[in-house]
């Protein structure tokens, strides 16, 4: 997507300049589609902070939903990188089929996490927890619902439990505001990361 800059020849009418995509952010950030998944959900989780700061919940509702399924992103490839022969492109594919956070919780991480998932309150707990923040993200996205301050709240928090239970069954002691408060202590005054 090309953007322009203003200029003070713009308000005049005279002519525009084009600045590549993001020329004017510092070279050193990277591309959103270059981040691990934990770097994306780390970014997503910052922007819903901003969004819910600024009482947008919907908006914030649907980013926490995001950062959710990136969440699972992460577990998925993690434990399918670890107990299978399959290759990142065939868990890509598989993560694409699945559709939907309560799918690819049940259908890709629960079978080949937990021996018995039926029996695991971690995974009893996982599974319900997908379909709700699901359930809202859907009212909010498909049915064009709207959102108030404390239903963006409960499903934040539900977010909130549900991505530091599935990352944590991989990184002990995951904790994703502890991380978002590492992320900003190490950002520099002119706002671009290190």
């Amino acid at each position: 997507m090309m953007r322009y800059r203003w200029t003070r020849t713009m308000a005049q009418g005279e002519c525009v300049t084009r600045a590549k995509g993001d020329a004017h952010r510092q070279s050193s950030r990277k591309p959103y589609n270059e981040r691990t998944d934990l770097e994306k959900l780390q970014s997503q989780w910052t922007k819903l902070s901003g969004l819910h700061g600024r009482d947008e919940p919907s908006a914030a509702i649907v980013r926490c939903a995001t950062a959710a399924e990136i969440a699972a992103n992460y577990a998925v490839r993690t434990e399918w990188g670890k107990k299978t022969q399959f290759d990142a492109a065939i868990v890509d594919q598989f993560l694409r089929w699945a559709n939907g956070l309560p799918l690819k919780v049940e259908r890709l991480f629960i079978p080949v996490f937990f021996a018995t998932p039926r029996t695991s309150p971690t995974a009893r707990a996982l599974i319900s927890s997908a379909g709700k923040i699901n359930t809202v993200r859907n009212a909010v996205v498909h049915q064009g619902s709207f959102s108030n301050k404390d239903e963006a709240e409960a499903v934040i928090a539900e977010a909130k439990t549900f991505i530091n239970m599935i990352v944590g069954l991989s990184i002990d002691g995951f904790d994703i505001d502890a991380q978002a408060a590492s992320v900003r202590a190490t950002v520099p005054a002119d706002g671009t990361p290190e």
